[in-house]
């Protein structure tokens, strides 16, 4: 057995019982070992390939950290937007993830648009968009793209100040910044109406972009205006929730909320 099987198959095991071992680590002494132990065999910054055991996403291959990666493993990520998925999106639509990560979602609307249709993952992080690239290549869902940019009100350089590791393995919290500061990079900002006037508009999109939601709907009014896409939208505030729901309503969107932090909204 090859020395990447072998931590591959550490990595599931580490994946399957992590709630069981987190309890283990709060243990005076046995949680030192246990510590100790995992960091010998399967390093923090490791990552390994594994199938995602539960839901709609089962049987979907992602290139998760053993330590942090457990609820996709699970296929246990907000349930219910993964049921919205599910019920909106049929083969041959076109699917935008607006701040898509690693793709879990992206994935698993691929699998439902099938070869037919098409997904655009916008992901402004370079280092989670190579991952989400590898997660496409992997699943052979060639029709997927990554978009390399980060949604906003106008097209045009942007700052996105990049997650410490530390604090979000994934680099999942990221953001655009008014200026350059620390771990900033600068890089191609993009509005969802100039994107759709030279590539195939969304039949439908989710957007979770770290409290930016207001200035991507901002840049996405003829989109709103003319497409009119179902939309599911994590919001990060209660004033962007107050002010997208207004906007929603005036494009003559009806909205419902979709588990605890998001909002379906779909024309009317």
């Amino acid at each position: 057995m090859s020395a990447s099987h072998s931590q591959g198959r550490l990595a599931q095991l580490l994946l399957r019982y992590a709630s069981l071992l987190a309890g283990l680590r709060r243990v005076p002494v046995l949680g030192r070992c246990v510590s100790w132990a995992g960091v010998k065999l399967v390093p923090r910054d490791s990552l390994a390939w594994v199938q995602v055991q539960n839901g709609p996403a089962r049987g979907l291959w992602l290139h998760l950290n053993p330590r942090t990666g457990a609820t996709y493993f699970e296929g246990g990520g907000e349930p219910e937007v993964q049921e919205a998925l599910q019920k909106h999106l049929r083969a041959g639509m076109t699917f935008y993830d607006v701040g898509a990560n690693i793709g879990f979602f992206s994935l698993h609307a691929a699998r439902l648009v099938g070869k037919e249709g098409r997904v655009v993952a916008f992901e402004a992080d370079p280092e989670i968009a190579a991952r989400l690239r590898e997660h496409a290549e992997r699943n052979a869902f060639g029709w997927t793209s990554v978009e390399e940019k980060a949604v906003w009100s106008k097209s045009g350089p942007v700052f996105f100040a990049r997650t410490d590791p530390a604090a979000s393995p994934d680099r999942g919290l990221g953001h655009v910044v008014s200026s350059g500061a620390g771990d900033t990079i600068q890089l191609s900002g993009v509005s969802l109406d100039d994107y759709a006037r030279t590539h195939a508009a969304p039949d439908f999109l989710k957007c979770d972009v770290e409290g930016a939601e207001v200035e991507v709907f901002r840049g996405a009014e003829r989109l709103l205006k003319e497409k009119r896409p179902g939309i599911i939208c994590e919001m990060h505030s209660e004033e962007n929730h107050r002010i997208l729901l207004e906007e929603f309503a005036r494009f003559g969107y009806a909205c419902k909320p979709c588990g605890t932090n998001h909002i379906l909204a779909l024309p009317q």
